[in-house]
């Protein structure tokens, strides 16, 4: 067999780069790779208490910090995203980077403020890097919004599984710096791929009319949040979701880990997260598929005031058959439910401020949830976990209540709308 029948040509690999299962598979892979150390750090965070000496208040800066960061870079981050998207392929590589980077600082932090920098350099790629992702697969999929999304969200959602099992069973034999600087060089070695394998991302597909500048797209969105009011609404849903899920991981972790009558042990909690998200796995995609099928609101109603309720079980039941159960239970709508905010959003805008829109949800959703960490902490500081448990049960309430006032859309925008 001659080497032009054995190596694929470069127009045979773009072609392979531009189709759809290889744009959703590659940029699931990816949101993997960031949910994979997102949720190891967690399985750590009795390990990073005890070295630092920690309090609940700092454990809850931790996590505002990566909202503060996330926040401030999302909303620039999505207008520009939407300017260069000729360009997506580079700035998936260079937050696939940025994201090994953070981790390497968090690494070899000697103490606490090198930490929290570390942290926000890991915030800044991470918030980019859903931009552009989002935005392409919103643009690739048009009549499957809901069910790509969920696709690329199960990605997460297996790093989610892997990240805290291997994690817990590492930290038996190894320190959680030691960890950390080993989990940094994956990233680090896959930028080269990512921008080969993205390089043409904002290419394909139908191509748009492009803006002339930053300040045109700015008036852009803000035109669109005009003419369509309902993005308010959903947006509130979005930022109120953020506060309690934010506030919920690091305190079930210091919950299932700190707690002497628990007795769990780094594995054993490492187990248990990956449980949540586990279920998640499996009921995200078929969850997407209903939102495409049935409308977003049948499964967001039923997702949010279920989290509300087994949250606040978690006080009376939080421990043996009963904490697995409510775990288990949880996972099947604490990860799916992003995913269909975001279709939401987006069956509303046109293409051309995509991403300009997840910007403005995400800066949003940041800054309402950039305290609640630390209203999370104090309470666990001063009251217990229980407080903790029932402030996050709260908030689920909440959203419940402004999701069911939000008149979401029936119909798709085209993928040109707005152009």
């Amino acid at each position: 067999m001659s080497e032009a029948q054995t190596n694929p040509t470069e127009e045979e690999l773009s072609q392979i780069r531009d189709s759809g299962p290889f744009i959703l598979g590659g940029l699931s892979v990816g949101h993997s790779v960031f949910h994979w150390f997102a949720q190891s750090f967690f399985v750590m965070l009795p390990e990073v208490v005890a070295t630092f000496g920690l309090s609940g208040l700092q454990v809850g800066a931790i996590s505002t910090t990566r909202e503060v960061v996330s926040g401030l870079i999302a909303l620039p981050g999505g207008v520009v995203t939407d300017l260069v998207r000729q360009h997506w392929g580079a700035v998936l590589a260079t937050c696939m980077g940025l994201f090994g980077l953070g981790w390497l600082i968090m690494g070899i932090a000697p103490g606490y403020v090198v930490l929290l920098i570390g942290m926000a350099v890991v915030a800044v790629a991470a918030s980019m890097w859903h931009l552009p992702a989002a935005a392409a697969l919103s643009r690739r999929f048009a009549d499957r919004r809901g069910t790509a999304l969920s696709i690329h969200g199960v990605g997460g959602n297996v790093g989610d599984v892997v990240g805290p099992a291997l994690t817990g069973v590492l930290l038996l034999a190894l320190s959680w710096q030691g960890i950390l600087s080993i989990y940094a060089a994956i990233p680090l070695l896959l930028t080269v791929l990512v921008f080969w394998a993205f390089r043409d991302i904002g290419k394909s597909g139908s191509q748009e009319r492009q803006t002339s500048g930053f300040s045109e797209q700015i008036a852009n969105t803000r035109q669109s949040f005009s003419e369509h009011p309902r993005l308010w609404g959903i947006m509130a849903v979005a930022g109120l979701r953020g506060m309690a899920n934010v506030a919920f991981l690091p305190f079930l972790a210091l919950y299932l880990g700190l707690d002497e009558e628990l007795g769990l042990g780094n594995a054993a909690l490492g187990l248990h997260i990956a449980l949540l998200v586990g279920v998640g796995v499996v009921a995200t995609p078929a969850i997407g598929y209903i939102s495409d099928r049935f409308g977003r609101k049948l499964v967001l109603i039923p997702g949010m005031l279920g989290l509300c309720i087994l949250t606040a079980l978690l006080v009376p039941f939080g421990d043996g058959v009963g904490l697995v159960i409510i775990l288990a239970l949880m996972g099947i709508f604490f990860f799916s439910d992003q995913p269909i905010l975001t279709a939401a959003a987006l069956d509303v805008v046109g293409q051309r401020v995509a991403a300009s829109t997840l910007g403005v949800f995400s800066f949003s959703r940041f800054v309402m949830a950039a305290s609640s960490p630390l209203i999370a902490g104090k309470l666990f500081d001063s009251v217990g976990i229980e407080s903790t448990f029932f402030y996050i049960s709260g908030i689920y309430l909440v959203a419940s209540v402004v999701l069911a006032m939000v008149p979401l859309a029936t119909q798709k925008p085209a993928a040109t709308d707005g152009d």
